[in-house]
């Protein structure tokens, strides 16, 4: 998938988008003025590590902001139909050669979702798994060397 074509966002990871880009845009904003105007009541601002870390934040987050803004302008909801394959949006339950279980949800990061492993697309592993059916061992090297798994069953993520 191309930056053009959007981040495949699960309907509850779009909602997680749009309530953070709430806050900044309204609470967050606040603070930050705040701590700004706090920081310019302290005098010389030449001198003033304070206000210069309170203007650097205000930076960070409006470039937050304009990054949430981007994804969810350009979001595209991740529907996945059961599949004897993996795909993105799939959850692939794995077994590596110490014989750990584990489920990974194969997505962008943004989906990120508490008790599952989250392997992207384009990481090692992400695209060792896409169109791996059930029985299948992969193979990905990483950083830390090569690494196995053997492919248990496939499910597609519901959220």
């Amino acid at each position: 998938m191309t930056e053009t074509e959007g981040t495949l966002l699960t309907s509850a990871a779009l909602q997680k988008l749009r309530d953070e880009l709430d806050q900044l845009t309204t609470t967050g904003r606040d603070e930050v003025v705040a701590r700004i105007a706090e920081a310019r009541s302290h005098g010389d601002l030449k001198e003033n590590s304070e206000y210069d870390t309170a203007k650097n934040d205000q930076g960070l987050m409006e470039a937050r902001i304009r990054q949430l803004k981007h994804t969810i302008d350009n979001a595209q909801i991740l529907e996945v139909d059961d599949s004897d394959f993996v795909t993105i949006g799939s959850v692939a339950s794995v077994i590596d050669d110490d014989g750990d279980e584990m489920d990974i949800f194969i997505a962008a990061s943004e989906n990120k979702v508490p008790g599952l492993l989250l392997a992207s697309p384009d990481s090692p592993l992400g695209a060792a798994l896409l169109g791996a059916t059930a029985g299948d061992d992969v193979h990905y090297e990483a950083p830390g060397g090569t690494f196995k798994y053997q492919v248990l069953s496939i499910r597609p993520y519901q959220g």
